[in-house]
């Protein structure tokens, strides 16, 4: 975002999104507090009269920010999985965008630590519904009754945000590089089960145990 940010603006030339941007960029690094006009002014180049243009308060610049946070993390991020047909395959799409970027998994806590504000705590809860929503209809999809897909989605999700919380508490406790690779592997082989035999239905229990499927291999065997 920094390397086309121009130099000298005015209030015609930087969009109400890029200052949404730039307050969700502000959010990752020290949560909701560090959302302030001048600052951000600073950082993009502008004066407050670009900033005026386009909001009337710093209120109405946060709730900005959230809509595009709640965008990005679920229309586009779903966006880039529904070209996938195969619902083991779209499960493990989701799981490699969810651990692609770092400032995304920042953000979420950051939020999520905000979650008293009843604005954010409505953001947070929408974009975790949505998610867990989705990966609800993937389990369904794998075979999957519907008591069964609510606990996988939930484990899913769990391990997402446990994951994010090891990135910023204990970013050294985080594999890197071929590790990483590796463990990425194995939560795609934990959390997605071998496709299920049942019949579903709600009023099903769900196995006590379930198998899981191994790692697909690309190209040639």
């Amino acid at each position: 975002m920094s390397a086309d940010r121009p130099q000298k603006a005015d209030r015609n030339n930087l969009t109400a999104e890029r200052w949404a941007e730039a307050a969700l960029d502000a959010m990752a690094q020290g949560g909701l507090n560090a959302v302030a006009v001048e600052p951000i002014a600073r950082q993009l180049g502008v004066t407050k009269g670009s900033f005026y243009w386009h909001f009337t308060n710093r209120g109405s610049l946060v709730a900005a920010a959230l809509a595009l946070w709640e965008r990005q993390e679920t229309d586009e991020i779903l966006k880039r999985v529904e070209h996938v047909s195969d619902p083991y395959e779209r499960i493990v799409e989701l799981f490699k965008q969810a651990n692609a970027s770092y400032r995304a998994g920042r953000l979420y806590l950051a939020l999520a630590a905000s979650a008293h504000k009843p604005e954010v705590r409505a953001a947070v809860e929408r974009v975790s519904t949505r998610r867990m929503d989705y990966l609800h209809q993937c389990y369904v999809a794998l075979g999957m009754n519907e008591v069964e897909a609510g606990h996988w989605s939930r484990f899913a999700y769990a391990t997402f945000v446990g994951n994010i919380q090891i990135k910023r508490d204990t970013p050294q406790a985080m594999p890197s590089g071929q590790a990483f690779s590796d463990y990425l592997k194995l939560m795609i082989k934990t959390l997605i089960p071998k496709k299920a035999k049942t019949v579903r239905s709600r009023e099903e229990a769900p196995r006590d145990t379930a198998e899981v499927l191994p790692i697909r291999k690309t190209g040639s065997d």
